[in-house]
């Protein structure tokens, strides 16, 4: 009914924040996509609580692409904040799609 439980087993994951090591019992999912409810065929990562907690809880649509075309990750952090304030910046200025 709520998916698998094969994770649930008291294995140890690794949190992405941080990069402790914790009980999978212990750790929250994480899904880089945004939709955690749709589990099928699907492999999560994980927080540990502390920074699960320090999320922002708001719903992110078309951040994760957002961050891709800005090269997140693959530039120094100038660069990057700069070509995501021009595509946040154009994104804001282009109309509403329907």
């Amino acid at each position: 009914m709520w998916g698998s439980r094969r994770t649930r087993d008291g294995s140890q994951v690794t949190c992405i924040a941080c990069g402790s090591s914790i009980a999978r019992s212990d750790a929250r999912e994480y899904d880089k996509h945004g939709d955690r409810w749709e589990r099928e065929d699907k492999e999560f990562e994980f927080l540990c609580k502390g920074c699960h907690r320090g999320l922002c809880h708001q719903p992110r649509q078309g951040l994760e692409s957002l961050l891709i075309e800005s090269s997140a990750g693959e530039r120094d952090r100038d660069a990057f904040l700069a070509k995501y304030h021009e595509l946040v910046s154009d994104r804001r200025d282009s109309p509403p799609e329907s």
